[in-house]
């Protein structure tokens, strides 16, 4: 399907879509998406443990296989598929979501979805090599492959929006007040929170980016002083109207910028600050907490969250590098989970992780290639936790799920799929989840009572 064909498609299925028929929402939901830029290494991260399966993983990665003992052991509870797993040494606070936090069970947070990869339609090893079904554009290129877990649209787009963007489209006017817009990254302007009539709001870790404080009236800042001179530029009135849009779309801007850091610095962190360790990561997820916790005061009953840890290309030194990396993603993800169990949020947040591609199971020597399916994370209190879902591939070089060029895994989880259950809990009705994913009916029948892969908990959607 050409780009421009795919963005007629869309542009029909919003006219059709029940989004006026919506109804606001009592309660509060938000997604975090945290986004691996450079395509993590997930086959070192989730390893299976039994002696037959880990000695085709140890004969596949070679010189990159991690020690059998030195995992962090998953106990999986029952219902899961069986086998054995272990997550990398640096993931000691993932296992202990995974496991239960502070040894409850019934507190098992986190899951992991297993060879998850861009799809246009379900694909075999066969179907692949013959060249005779569609393929997502580009395969194994960071841009595109980073483009398509952000749209959802593997064909490609001749005006490009995101998958949060396109929920926005139909969440937002009903859900929320207006006063701040429904998606909010900490990572600058990126595709996935881009919507047809919606847009994102960028924030740092110390809050909006405003010119200047809104309360600062010290004459001696010159920052005050600036904020001053644009605003009386922008009170102005233009008859030339492309100027007086650009004023008035600009004092809007300033005037939610200054909102959002009003409420931001407003809010006492100091019961969840201590939750978090001291590095940059952390502190954005720390960031990621208070703009969670400040929901009611932005007037948002559904929230999006958008977060860039980049430095997952690990051509080379992958062993040393992702070691440290996973550390980091760990520390900062578990204190998160922690903080929103002691703002009693924890039901009310699902945090998930996504990242290019998967890598090659064999090493180049120091590191890993492009590849394609790889392992994610989802935590929050509404995942069952302590469960793999999905199906994990056969890692034996040239096996059914090896499409090639040394341990390319073929994705049997679309990105849709994982995505359609995250909307389904999130509030997007059936008659409007075509629309945020357009192949979603490649995959599962948006009517159906159960759900595209079943990471949830009953009761926790509709």
């Amino acid at each position: 399907m050409s780009s421009v064909s795919m963005a007629n498609m869309m542009l029909n299925l919003r006219l059709a879509t029940s989004a006026a028929a919506q109804s606001a929402p009592t309660d509060r939901k938000t997604l975090v998406c945290i986004f691996l830029n450079g395509g993590m290494d997930s086959f070192n991260v989730l390893v299976p443990r039994d002696d037959a399966r880990y000695a085709n993983y140890g004969t596949s990665r070679g010189n990159l296989a991690l020690d059998r003992t030195a995992l962090k052991t998953l106990n999986q509870i029952a219902g899961s598929d069986g086998n054995l797993y272990g997550l990398h040494p640096s993931c000691g606070g993932f296992q202990e979501l995974f496991n239960g936090i502070g040894g409850d069970t019934s507190k098992r947070r986190l899951a992991m979805i297993s060879n998850i990869g861009t799809l246009i339609q379900p694909t075999t090893k066969a179907q692949y090599l013959a060249g005779n079904t569609p393929l997502p554009r580009a395969l194994f290129s960071h841009a595109d492959q980073i483009d398509q877990w952000q749209t959802s649209v593997p064909q490609g787009m001749a005006q490009a929006s995101g998958w949060f963007g396109r929920a926005a489209d139909i969440l937002h006017s009903t859900a929320n007040s207006g006063a701040t817009a429904m998606n909010i990254s900490l990572s600058g302007n990126n595709l996935i929170q881009v919507g047809n009539s919606t847009q994102q709001f960028v924030i740092t870790d110390s809050g909006a980016l405003s010119l200047s404080s809104p309360t600062d009236s010290n004459p001696a800042n010159p920052g005050a002083w600036k904020n001053s001179g644009h605003r009386s530029l922008i009170a102005q009135h233009y008859s030339n109207l492309m100027q007086e849009s650009y004023s008035q779309l600009t004092k809007t801007s300033m005037d939610l910028q200054e909102n959002f850091q009003t409420i931001f610095q407003a809010y006492d962190g100091s019961a969840i600050a201590p939750l978090f360790p001291d590095n940059y990561f952390a502190g954005q997820m720390l960031a990621v907490a208070k703009t969670i916790a400040i929901r009611q005061s932005l007037g948002l009953h559904r929230q999006t969250i958008f977060l860039s840890f980049g430095g997952w290309d690990h051509h080379g030194e992958l062993l040393r590098a992702e070691a440290g990396m996973l550390a980091t993603l760990d520390g900062g993800l578990t204190a998160f989970q922690k903080a929103m169990e002691a703002l009693g949020m924890q039901d009310e947040v699902i945090t998930f992780t996504a990242s290019d591609f998967g890598r090659t199971l064999r090493s180049n020597g120091r590191g890993t290639d492009h590849a394609w399916g790889g392992n994610n994370f989802v935590m929050g209190g509404p995942v069952q936790g302590g469960r793999i879902y999905g199906t994990f591939p056969d890692v034996t070089l040239e096996s059914n799920d090896d499409v090639g060029y040394g341990g390319r895994m073929m994705p049997t989880t679309s990105v849709d799929q994982f995505f359609g259950e995250l909307l389904r809990w999130f509030g997007v009705g059936a008659g409007d989840l075509s629309y945020v994913l357009p192949n979603i009916a490649n995959f599962y029948n948006v009517n159906s009572s159960t759900l595209p892969i079943g990471f949830l908990r009953p009761g926790t959607w509709s």
